[in-house]
């Protein structure tokens, strides 16, 4: 039985939910590491899932749900260890949305379109808790556009960008503009200065950007590269520097565009291709020597496998954020052993969780 907000040993009140799942109702004996939470709508609100446990807890918990995951989804028993590579638990997130209802600012509930007020949000930067906090001092005068359902909001803890996601009526170009917010926001990395405009991907954790991308990227380089689910270039310009030949592969056209004006302003060359990835893998037939994944939640699909286990690239990295269809596209690839597992917690305190895995061909 799966209990939310629990730790092991505890004996609690629970309320029986559909399936396997259970609801805390009260807690009648708590585990001596159990801690106060630093939200106040911690439980209400649909964000976090740890801040009752200590973040030591919390990190080797996501491990054995890695491990779990592989084994049962992918039946891969894997026994190597998995290192971890974590930041500060708090104030790391640059990008969050909220939702306008009733002239408050929230998140809304888990599993529910119910808004949960907030004034600040602790795993968000101090730079977005302000933005919130200008917000909602704005609720207030009589032009603010109450026909707001959703917004978004972006920073590199310096310009601000503010997308509205859902309203009942156009906004006016009046409203960003009193929000200081900028359409193309340019996020400073060691690897060079990314353009990210709405809409287009970028990661969320501004303490572990620089650990991923050196994870990611191989150390040992070569004539060609292939950058699968591109984004905004965040691995295509260190691929770069190691690499001959790097062609990036993304389908959305603003974050195709966004690379190319990065890549542009760097002076680096990289070959964009605005395509979906099984589209354009499937019109190649040599294989690259190197392979980076980083696909969105749904993973590679069957087609996209497929189409690696073709071309049979002598090295694969996936960087992946779903363990579950992780496992599923690993027992896929049928023909690579893993050569190393790393989980990177970029979502501190919620229950996702970031696995970078390494393969070679056998």
């Amino acid at each position: 039985m799966l209990v939310p907000f629990t730790m092991p040993g505890e004996k609690a009140n629970i309320v029986l939910q559909k399936g396997v799942d259970a609801e805390l109702g009260q807690v009648l004996e708590a585990a001596p590491e159990r801690i106060a939470p630093v939200c106040p709508v911690f439980t209400q609100c649909g964000g976090c899932n740890y801040q009752h446990a200590p973040y030591e807890f919390e990190k080797t918990a996501k491990v054995e749900i890695l491990r779990e995951q592989l084994r049962r989804v992918g039946k891969i028993e894997y026994a190597g260890e998995i290192p971890i590579i974590a930041g500060p638990e708090l104030g790391y997130r640059n990008r969050i949305q909220l939702h306008l209802k009733d002239r408050r600012f929230g998140f809304r509930a888990a599993g529910s379109h119910e808004l949960v007020p907030i004034s600040a949000c602790p795993i968000a930067s101090p730079r977005l808790n302000q933005a919130i906090a200008d917000l909602e001092q704005r609720l207030t005068e009589p032009k603010f556009p109450h026909f707001i359902q959703s917004l978004e909001l972006f920073t590199n803890e310096t310009d601000l960008q503010v997308n509205v996601l859902e309203t009942e009526r156009p906004v006016a170009q009046w409203f960003y503009k009193s929000c200081g917010s900028v359409v193309g926001l340019d996020y400073p990395t060691p690897f060079g200065t990314f353009r990210v405009s709405p809409r287009s991907f970028f990661q969320v954790n501004r303490f572990l950007l620089e650990d991923l991308v050196r994870l990611a990227v191989p150390e040992e380089g070569g004539a060609t590269a292939l950058d699968l689910y591109a984004g905004v270039g965040l691995f295509a310009l260190p691929l770069a520097a190691k690499f001959k030949k790097v062609t990036a592969v993304e389908s959305g056209t603003t974050a195709s565009r966004d690379m190319q004006f990065t890549e542009e302003r760097a002076g680096v060359r990289v070959e964009g291709v605005n395509a979906r990835v099984e589209d354009y893998l499937e019109r190649i037939k040599s294989a690259p020597d190197f392979v980076l994944a980083d696909p969105p939640r749904a993973g590679l699909g069957k087609a996209v496998v497929g189409h690696l286990n073709r071309l049979a690239p002598r090295r694969i990295t996936i960087v992946s954020c779903d363990p579950a269809t992780l496992a599923r596209d690993l027992a896929g690839l049928k023909n690579y052993r893993i050569e190393k597992i790393t989980m990177v917690d970029l979502f501190p305190r919620t229950y996702h969780l970031e696995t970078v895995v390494a393969l070679r061909f056998l």
